[in-house]
């Protein structure tokens, strides 16, 4: 009774200040308060959960030596494996959605109705997951347990659609901010990866938003994830950076291909949930007792580097003994750069949960060590290895992520290297280009686009994918008989005010059309009204669509082959045409909308 009667009390206090906030405050001061409070509740569940794997790390740490092999390697992820997937199985039945291919399609669609429990959900999960020594990161669960914020903010205060959107931009922005305590990268990351169609106006929402997470972060838990000592670029190392951003290209590329294919087999592998985190745990064990610094993010292997502590990469490895032979260690290094993906693709395909954004600043800092250690061996040009493995992190995260000013400016704050924004702009720029020359998707939308579901390419096609095609279709088309006569064809005309007409058989085919430009010739000479079958006169259509295929999609296909009109056809049966018209005009309500919006 008493608990009936707080619930009650308290949903008549929220009610009452919800009123009273729209009622004597303008929409801008409404919309940063709103900000302001998603940042600090994202920013507190960052910091909730860099506490928790910070404390489970603790209580696994300190068992061996560095020297010493160890063998808790081999269990250590499984058994955290096997937890995440327990308390999804026990708590929310089994049921719940990794990585942001998910939000980004349901962004896309205007459609996010995340859960409460997400707002928890892949906290713990995550957090079991990595500090067990799941090779993966935190950064993408941070990001929907923020956007989980904002949606259920969106939904208790029942927020207009139109600002929607922008409450779940605010608290993915807020908890990369929290992470890294970056807060102009949160705010990029929200506007290049998740919101490409976001408007000027979002711009300070989002920013308070960011703000004050890192504030929360700072204030609760402060510290630096990397602190290396960068100098000035020197402009004889040009020719490098160039060489770096193309390579940084393709370990992005390779990143982003490898990653989906190891989760398509992952998928195709006959395994109850026991088995993949007997199998999956079983080989991600083996991968990281043979390569130590797999374990986790790989934040601590990432310090060593900046240090410049080389011979740490091989504590607790079988090859320790070589730790002070430098082709040693250069061969290690770009080992991992190749295995650290697969690592990452066993964790989620066992049942764990992270994200590639660790993994990729990860392999960007070995690739940027590679590089330079290899060159100032083979040559002794006295390239400054730190500033490269700083920028190298920068370059593998534009490409995978497809997002070139989020890397730039995430590594400029996590690292206070913004006295090296001119190759930080230099290495991201080229690697985003080779990558989405190779791959043209991100490691985010490729699933997605692999299953006709979305293909956000720009902002365009962002508002072109809120659009419903089916709606679209019209439907209002006399047939003409495949195996008919031009006599047959004039009577179909004569029921008709279109200039096309599908043809389709007597088992109901869809076998092409009939234009009435191609047959104005035809029509006046009477004497051929028998003679020339419809089979004939008919073309096959430049292309075809699906019913509810993606407008993106739609809209690529009528730019690529001068057409207005497209049949669309399910299976092998004529549904109906839509006009590139129809598509123009509900994209102009979309955009209207939009306007008028934030």
């Amino acid at each position: 009774m008493w608990l009936k009667l707080f619930a009650y009390l308290h949903r008549f206090l929220f009610d009452y200040a919800v009123k009273w906030l729209r009622s004597h405050v303008d929409e801008r001061t409404y919309l940063i308060v709103v900000s302001v409070t998603i940042g600090a509740v994202a920013g507190l569940a960052a910091v909730l959960l860099k506490q928790f794997v910070r404390l489970i790390k603790y209580l696994l740490d300190g068992w061996f030596e560095p020297a010493e092999f160890n063998v808790l390697y081999l269990v250590y992820p499984m058994a955290g494996i096997a937890l995440a997937v327990l308390y999804v199985k026990r708590v929310h039945g089994g049921k719940m959605d990794k990585g942001l291919s998910r939000l980004l399609l349901a962004l896309s669609r205007n459609s996010v109705r995340l859960p409460r429990s997400a707002t928890y959900s892949h906290m713990v999960s995550s957090a079991l997951t990595v500090s067990f020594g799941g090779s993966a990161g935190l950064e993408a669960p941070i990001v929907l347990t923020g956007s989980a914020i904002g949606s259920n903010v969106a939904k208790e205060l029942r927020a207009q659609p139109r600002f929607r959107n922008l409450f779940i931009a605010c608290g993915a922005a807020a908890g990369i901010s929290a992470v890294f305590n970056s807060p102009i990268a949160g705010v990029i990351f929200a506007f290049e990866v998740l919101l490409p169609e976001l408007t000027v106006a979002s711009f300070i929402p989002l920013l308070m938003a960011s703000a004050t997470a890192t504030i929360v972060s700072k204030l609760l838990f402060y510290e630096t994830i990397f602190a290396p000592a960068l100098r000035e670029w020197q402009m004889g190392a040009i020719p490098f950076y160039i060489v770096l951003g193309l390579l940084c290209g393709c370990v992005a590329a390779y990143m982003t291909r490898t990653t989906f294919r190891l989760e398509a087999r992952f998928k195709k592998i006959k395994l109850n949930a026991r088995g993949r985190i007997i199998f999956g745990g079983l080989a991600l064990g083996i991968l990281i007792f043979l390569f130590p610094p797999l374990f986790g993010e790989g934040y601590e292997t990432i310090n060593d580097l900046f240090r410049r502590h080389y011979p740490a990469l091989l504590n607790n490895s079988l090859f320790y003994e070589f730790k002070h032979s430098p082709w040693a260690l250069v061969a290690f290094a770009t080992a991992m750069i190749f295995i650290k993906v697969i690592a990452t693709a066993l964790t989620i395909g066992a049942g764990g949960n992270g994200g590639i954004f660790a993994p990729s600043l990860f392999t960007g800092a070995l690739t940027g060590f590679v590089l330079a250690r290899s060159t100032n061996l083979l040559t002794g040009w006295g390239l400054n290895e730190v500033n490269f493995i700083a920028i190298g992190m920068a370059g593998v995260i534009s490409g995978v992520v497809h997002a070139p000013l989020t890397g730039i400016f995430l590594i400029a704050e996590i690292t206070g290297g913004y006295a090296l924004i001119v190759p930080l702009m230099i290495v991201s720029s080229l690697a985003f280009f080779v990558a989405r020359y190779i791959e043209p998707y991100s490691v985010y939308t490729k699933p997605l686009a692999e299953e006709n579901k979305v293909h956000v390419a720009s902002p365009d096609d962002v508002l072109l994918q809120r659009i419903e095609t089916r709606a679209l279709i019209e439907v209002a088309f006399a047939s003409a008989p495949y195996e008919g006569t031009l006599r047959d064809l004039l009577h179909t005309i004569k029921q008709s005010k279109r200039n096309i007409f599908p043809v389709v058989d007597q088992e109901g085919k869809f076998r092409g059309i009939v234009l009435l430009d191609d047959i104005r010739d035809q029509i006046f000479d009477p004497t051929t009204y028998d003679n020339i079958r419809i089979a004939k006169l008919m073309q096959l259509p430049a292309d075809t669509v699906v019913p509810g295929e993606a407008a993106p999609r739609i809209m690529e296909k009528f730019e690529k082959h001068g057409v207005w009109r497209l049949p669309v056809v399910e299976g092998d049966r004529f549904v109906g045409f839509i006009s590139k018209s129809r598509l123009l005009n509900a994209y102009r309500e979309v955009l209207v909308g939009r306007q008028e919006g934030v």
